[in-house]
């Protein structure tokens, strides 16, 4: 479990007020001296993550963040980080030292209500209390100090984390027992040596859990492959920058898709998606298109997303589009400018953050489309790569 990624990791983050014992409760919920103490305001600068294994949850993402209360120019800087871990928080603890909250705490929590971030209200200093005093069902009180309330605490994250369903799985759902899939995985300048990229591992890993076989080829191999099986594999998945390659050696009976079409309904919103990539051959001269990636890595000749993506959609553009990039944890708060957001398929950010993201594009009336999905469009391929997902087929047929 502790090898678990950070983005498959339930992001537990702990907000409050400067002092408010944040840092202390994330030492009592671990039971190790994780997070730097002190009676000095303003200790915790930056946002601290921290993975680990806390039962009875699993695999987690603690996130200790600075108080909102802070102030002065640095300390604004501060509370903006602070707002920015929103973006990717499953459940909150929203810390106090009082007994009720109060006025700034009381405008955190209705932001957290905003977001749809279940949260707990946590009372921290339980032990200078002679009587508790009645709790909600969103408050508890507990003491970092003595540890009261701290298995309770633990108890009501586990039900939280229940309450927000059975996880999404990347391809487990469009298979049956025993089934298998042809994945196709390319080895060149830009596959990190001795490994491969992170959504053909899960995949994989997907595939296998549900019981079914995974036979993994390089482009070349593909027909050699197909022509080895006994049977015609349920689905050949293939990474989007070999689609043009790919498509015309499957067979029109086998259903084709991507890896990056997978993540856009695995993370975040398929339909969505589709629905933006009609806005790649209506882009004008002069649109402004935010290219985004989730994780950061170091830029190769013929880069995908900063030389490969803008070549294609400038090729099937109405005019020539100006680009902007991002990567990372790095994204612009206002969108108004951008005509498009073309967005990586988000394997190194929590569904949580993505959704954020394509909210974020939605609520600015901006289109977004994902590498797959607009690589597939660009070639003319995209029907063909969404059999699998009637809904999708029928909302590019609309």
């Amino acid at each position: 479990m502790n090898q678990t990624v950070s983005a498959e990791r339930l992001h537990i983050a702990l907000f409050g007020k400067r002092n408010a014992g944040k840092s202390s409760l994330i030492n009592a919920l671990t039971g190790q001296d994780l997070a730097l103490v002190s009676d000095v305001k303003g200790t915790t600068t930056d946002p601290v993550k921290k993975a680990m294994e806390l039962l009875p949850l699993g695999p987690v993402v603690l996130i200790d963040t600075p108080g909102f209360d802070d102030s002065g120019e640095l300390g604004e800087k501060r509370v903006q980080k602070t707002e920015e871990v929103l973006s990717k928080t499953d459940i909150a603890l929203l810390v106090s030292e009082g007994t009720s909250p109060d006025a700034a705490e009381q405008a955190f929590a209705e932001k957290l209500q905003k977001r749809n971030i279940p949260y707990i209200i946590v009372f921290n200093k339980a032990d200078r209390l002679a009587v508790l005093p009645q709790a909600t069902d969103r408050e508890i009180y507990v003491s970092a100090l003595t540890g009261t309330g701290i298995y309770e605490l633990k108890e009501r994250l586990g039900k939280l984390a229940r309450d927000k369903g059975t996880p999404r799985r990347p391809v487990a759902d469009l298979l049956q027992s025993g089934d298998t899939v042809v994945l196709v995985v390319p080895i060149d300048a830009s596959a990190p040596k001795g490994r491969i990229i992170l959504p053909q591992q899960q995949t994989l890993r997907d595939i296998l859990d549900a019981g079914c076989s995974a036979v993994v080829c390089q482009p070349e191999q593909l027909t050699a492959t197909l022509d080895n099986l006994n049977k015609p594999p349920r689905m050949v998945i293939t990474d989007s920058q070999v689609f043009g390659k790919v498509a015309p050696l499957v067979p029109e009976e086998i259903p084709l898709t991507s890896f990056s079409i997978l993540f856009a309904r695995y993370k975040g919103d398929l339909l969505t998606q589709v629905k933006g990539a009609s806005v790649l051959t209506t882009l004008s001269q002069g649109d402004k298109v935010l290219i985004s990636e989730g994780c950061t890595h170091h830029r190769q000749c013929g880069d995908i997303g900063t030389e490969k993506l803008p070549r294609w959609i400038s090729a099937v553009a109405e005019g020539t589009p100006e680009f902007s990039f991002t990567s990372g944890g790095t994204f612009p708060t206002d969108l108004s400018e951008y005509k498009l957001v073309v967005h990586c398929g988000g394997c190194m950010l929590t569904e949580t953050e993505m959704r954020y993201r394509l909210q974020s594009a939605a609520e600015a009336g901006v289109a977004v489309v994902n590498y797959g999905v607009a690589i597939a469009h660009i070639h003319g391929l995209l029907a063909r790569s969404l059999e699998l997902f009637p809904d999708a087929l029928v909302l590019l047929r609309q």
